[in-house]
């Protein structure tokens, strides 16, 4: 898996006032209106993706290329809203962002019985430990945010540090969820390095 959110040299302080407080008219609503009814799409094809993958060991083709397209368009999404990316995230699962975007592969088969673990046990062995600890990150990812609101407004540039720091968190929770998911069969690690 690779996540990829570029970070730019330089931030446009106007784009961030605009996105700080008029981003949820015209970037969250109209994004969130059209992803909540491909998400009832893309839940319907989890399940079907679980029955054809505990069967066959393998995801079909179509699954993989409209989730994988499904989680750009969340990458494209959340790279704006946390103020990582400038600019108008494209809408929908046909858009494309080369400074913000997801790759990973389908693989080539899937343990069957790892797919009966995740989906009855998933939760616990996955689920507390990387949740609890994601958690946490979680917080301290939106504090670094807030603090990077900040040095935008008055440098126009996210610290690379900060930078590194959200990036880390979006890693490891896209791991986990990767996972979850049956496109990895190793357990994520705990961490958020590339």
């Amino acid at each position: 898996m690779k996540l990829i959110i570029n970070r730019q040299e330089s931030n446009s302080r106007g784009e961030l006032l605009l996105r700080s407080f008029f981003g949820w008219i015209y970037i969250l609503i109209p994004h969130i209106f059209l992803m909540l009814f491909v998400s009832i799409w893309y839940a319907i094809l989890d399940f079907v993706k679980f029955w054809v993958v505990l069967f066959t060991g393998k995801i079909p083709e179509s699954i993989y290329e409209f989730q994988k397209k499904f989680l750009q368009w969340d990458i494209r999404l959340t790279a704006r809203i946390m103020n990582m990316r400038d600019g108008y995230p494209a809408i929908g699962v046909r858009g494309s962002d080369d400074d913000a975007t997801i790759e990973f592969d389908n693989p080539e088969g899937v343990k069957r019985g790892l797919v009966l673990v995740r989906a009855l046990f998933g939760a616990v062995y996955v689920g507390i430990p990387h949740g609890f600890i994601l958690g946490f990150y979680g917080a301290a990812a939106g504090f670094v945010q807030f603090l990077a609101w900040w040095v935008i407004l008055f440098t126009g540039k996210y610290p690379e540090s900060m930078f590194d720091f959200v990036m880390g968190y979006l890693r490891w929770s896209m791991r986990v969820s990767l996972y979850l998911s049956y496109y990895s069969d190793d357990y994520p690690p705990f961490s958020g390095k590339e």
